[in-house]
């Protein structure tokens, strides 16, 4: 492998473990809100909302719809499903589970390790396509945030991952090119697909070992592996 200077993450489900961190904080909303005494059965309210979580940030991703639509919608279209209909309800839904996500500290297995070892080799940074505020916050809580020399959210660059745009803004703000940078991400389409979008080598973080058919440069289950690759 050739010699670098910067190691660019991904932040949710990359070093910060979304899924766990999602799941607990619906659990603590879910009991806030006693969504039970409407019928709801917890598990399947998480379930429907992972579904409609996932489909209404595409739509983001793609400047279909803005931020604050899809901050209160994937709750609506959630709560629909079991045939409530209550955008109040949504909405204090959504506030509430933006107010407590960012608080959860659940980082995937060897993160910590992993940069404390890279940060004595390289200059880190995140590129985000996470809420900035919500971001900066997880970063914050989860106490890894001054391994980063730069964090670069999508509303800074005014970009989204895969767009270009938010590639050269980041290589632009670290002063890094992207033949002296690799890129570390979960994502296929936004990470990976980013990554070769500007020439920049790059890492897709499997460790479910997802089969897929991408052509990737390479490809690791735990973060510990790359102690072995940098």
């Amino acid at each position: 492998m050739k010699l670098y200077k910067h190691v660019f993450f991904d932040f949710d489900e990359t070093l910060w473990d979304f899924k766990t961190n999602s799941y607990e904080t619906i659990q603590e909303v879910f009991e806030i809100y006693r969504l039970d005494s409407l019928g709801l059965d917890r598990e399947a309210f998480y379930a429907r909302y992972c579904v409609h979580n996932t489909y209404y940030w595409e739509l983001f991703r793609n400047g279909t719809i803005h931020r604050e639509e899809l901050r209160i919608i994937r709750f609506i279209k959630t709560l629909q499903e079991f045939n409530v209909t209550d955008e109040v309800l949504a909405k204090g839904l959504s506030e509430s589970y933006l107010k407590i996500l960012p608080t959860k500290t659940r980082l995937h297995r060897d993160a910590v390790d992993v940069l404390k070892y890279l940060k004595q080799k390289y200059s880190l940074h995140i590129i985000t396509n996470g809420f900035e505020e919500v971001q900066f916050m997880k970063l914050q809580y989860s106490g890894i945030i001054n391994f980063f020399r730069y964090i670069i959210t999508s509303e800074m660059a005014g970009s989204q991952k895969p767009n270009r745009a938010i590639f050269k803004y980041a290589f632009e703000r670290a002063n890094a090119s992207a033949f002296n940078s690799i890129f570390i991400g979960d994502s296929i389409e936004a990470d990976i697909h980013g990554a070769k979008g500007v020439g920049m080598d790059h890492i897709l973080f499997n460790p479910e070992k997802t089969v897929h058919n991408e052509t990737v440069m390479y490809e690791i289950a735990s973060l510990s592996e790359l102690k072995h690759l940098l």
